[in-house]
């Protein structure tokens, strides 16, 4: 993996790190799905599933961040790399969160809006699957971590549209009450949220990039 110089042993705990972020953004996705069909042994699954995939995370984060400083690995791109694993995953602790709070709060999301959530959560996975290339991009060659950021930054405005489709029908609906509307408001919220960090973070590692090429 180009241009560090690490081990073998690192260069895999990284890889998994990044299987982990793109697995729980999967699970968010299939999570969500299965509550909104109903399907609740399905959901709480998903939840325990994403809580073993945020544990993987975090072990193979702290291993990195020992072997870079015992080793003195990576000297002129350790901040960077640090800074980048640190964000990654918070989108990771976002995405397990988020089924938390679905968990939690049970909100009754009606039929007419259950597609809007299924598109915000598809177009959101397509984010981050997306910023994890251009992650994977970042540590093997710099070609095509543009690209990536690219349809990272896509999908984020593709959220942004769906996100305002869907509220503003949903504060137009007259089936609802003011809470009703925004107890949906905050979950279509905490779902937007993932895809702006994801967009935050491409940002970050196209700074890299360029501060690498100097």
């Amino acid at each position: 993996m180009l241009p560090f110089k690490k081990t073998k042993a690192l260069e895999q705990k990284i890889d998994n790190f990044l299987d982990s972020l793109l697995k729980s953004s999967l699970i968010l996705e299939a999570g969500i799905k299965a509550y909104l069909n109903s399907e609740m042994k399905d959901f709480n699954s998903r939840i325990e599933e994403i809580t073993k995939e945020e544990h993987n995370a975090d072990k193979d984060r702290k291993y990195v961040e020992i072997e870079l400083y015992t080793y003195s690995l990576m000297p002129e791109s350790r901040g960077d790399v640090l800074g980048l694993l640190e964000n990654l995953d918070k989108i990771i602790d976002t995405s397990k969160e988020v089924l938390y709070n679905f968990s939690i709060e049970l909100p009754n999301i009606p039929e007419e809006f259950k597609k809007g959530y299924i598109n915000l959560t598809e177009q959101t996975t397509k984010s981050v699957e997306n910023l994890v290339l251009a992650a994977r991009a970042y540590f093997v060659s710099s070609l095509m971590v543009k690209d990536y950021i690219t349809k990272v930054s896509f999908y984020e405005s593709e959220v942004d549209k769906i996100t305002t489709e869907l509220r503003t029908n949903i504060f137009r609906s007259e089936n609802l009450n003011l809470a009703e509307k925004q107890h949906l408001r905050f979950f279509t919220h905490t779902i937007e949220r993932i895809s702006d960090m994801a967009e935050d973070v491409s940002e970050r590692i196209s700074i890299s990039v360029i501060k690498r090429s100097i």
